[in-house]
């Protein structure tokens, strides 16, 4: 099957040329319609924006309106494959965008690895622009890119790679804490993974209320006795995990514990791992295609609740419940940037949708086909954004 929808899908994007296009809004059928889509018509609303920019909200379609931006250097699985090659991806984003949240998205592929150039060039592409989704960029590069065009900017920069997978793991933590009747405070939690994702999901595991969590990258535990071997964001990471400063292995580490969130690789975890965590266990093994440990052998060693990337599993922590409900909340009210508030709000949105007849073991998060996710977590964002406006 895997081979299959390869094949298939190679054939599906020759066909189409790409997955997105541009269209018309207006009739442009007369010299009438054409004065005024273009000269001289088109002078007034220039000049109404020469006076004021944020009128560009109100004229065109900056107001609803984000670029898609990669340098190709972490597409998918696949790597360091180059902007061209990344361009299919930006484009199935794109896509997302407008199916799931009405947002219309452009991708934009650059040809730089250079952190700073690609800075400067997002800043110079801003005026054209209601937001930014950065996509696929490696880290830590992308965590310094993002923090400095955050800074620069006064329209939202979002890197939906780190943020959009912690916003849905929080989600489906959210309920899968009302079927295992635990408190959020008395979790202990192991992080596997310690790159952009991971160290969004320990931020908002600590914004949410978790006090122990143990974060593992390729090297073992992340502890703060350990900080000159570390990057800057691994220096983040262990100074809001591991408090007691353990020195423990991930198989130590998973005795006893209540929740494992996997953003690592395929088939780390083992069934007797699983079997040793505490009663009623949570495991969202994220990796893709192929999770930390397979939805089946973790249920199988006990796990009251499991969660992968995939669609084929129940419980799929898939992005596309958050990012365009979180633009669509942003672009709705002007926000001029994404905040950590606004992105619990977000995980809360998505949380509330399930009631509590409807939430079981294989079913704590919506699907995203489910039609009330983007306005849900767009009315939840926007109200948290007028907030702090």
């Amino acid at each position: 099957m895997a081979n299959d929808i390869y094949s298939r899908a190679l054939d599906a994007h020759r066909s189409w040329k790409g997955k997105i296009d541009t269209r018309i809004k207006c009739e442009v059928n007369t010299k009438d319609d054409l004065s005024l889509a273009y000269s001289p018509g088109v002078a007034q609303p220039c000049l109404e924006i020469s006076k004021d920019a944020k009128a560009a909200y109100d004229y065109t379609w900056k107001g609803n309106t984000i670029a898609v931006v990669t340098d190709g250097t972490a597409v998918l699985g696949l790597g360091d494959i180059g902007p061209e090659a990344a361009l299919p991806v930006m484009e199935g984003k794109a896509l997302l965008f407008k199916k799931f949240g009405g947002v219309d998205a452009i991708p934009i592929c650059l040809n730089t690895k250079d952190p700073k150039e690609i800075i400067q060039i997002v800043k110079a592409l801003a005026p054209g622009f209601g937001g930014f989704n950065l996509e696929d960029i490696s880290a830590p590069r992308c965590v310094e890119i993002e923090r400095a065009l955050i800074e620069a900017l006064d329209i939202p920069v979002f890197h939906d790679d780190q943020h959009g997978t912690a916003i849905v793991v929080i989600a489906g933590l959210i309920n899968s804490l009302k079927l295992i009747g635990k408190n959020k405070e008395d979790l202990t939690v192991v992080v596997s993974g310690a790159g952009a994702a991971g160290s969004s999901i320990v931020r908002m595991l600590n914004a949410f209320g978790v006090k122990d969590i143990l974060v593992f990258n390729s090297r073992g535990i992340i502890t703060a006795s350990n900080m000159e071997n570390y990057d800057f964001l691994q220096k983040e990471i262990a100074l809001m995990s591991n408090k007691e400063h353990k020195e423990i292995t991930l198989k130590e580490a998973m005795v006893g514990a209540d929740v494992f969130v996997g953003v690592s690789v395929a088939d780390l975890v083992s069934e007797e791992m699983v079997a040793s965590m505490a009663e009623k266990s949570i495991v969202f093994a994220l990796a893709n295609p192929n999770p930390e440990i397979k939805y089946d052998l973790a249920k199988a060693a006990g796990a009251y609740i499991v969660g992968t990337g995939r669609s084929d599993f129940p419980n799929q922590v898939n992005n596309v419940l958050a990012f365009p409900g979180l633009f669509k909340g942003a672009l709705a009210v002007r926000a001029k940037k994404i905040t950590e508030e606004m992105k619990m709000a977000a995980a809360k949105g998505i949380a509330s949708l399930l009631s509590e007849e409807e939430l079981n073991a294989e079913y704590i998060i919506p699907s995203p086909f489910d039609p009330r996710v983007a306005d849900a977590v767009a009315d939840a964002v926007a109200k948290e954004a007028l907030k702090s406006q």
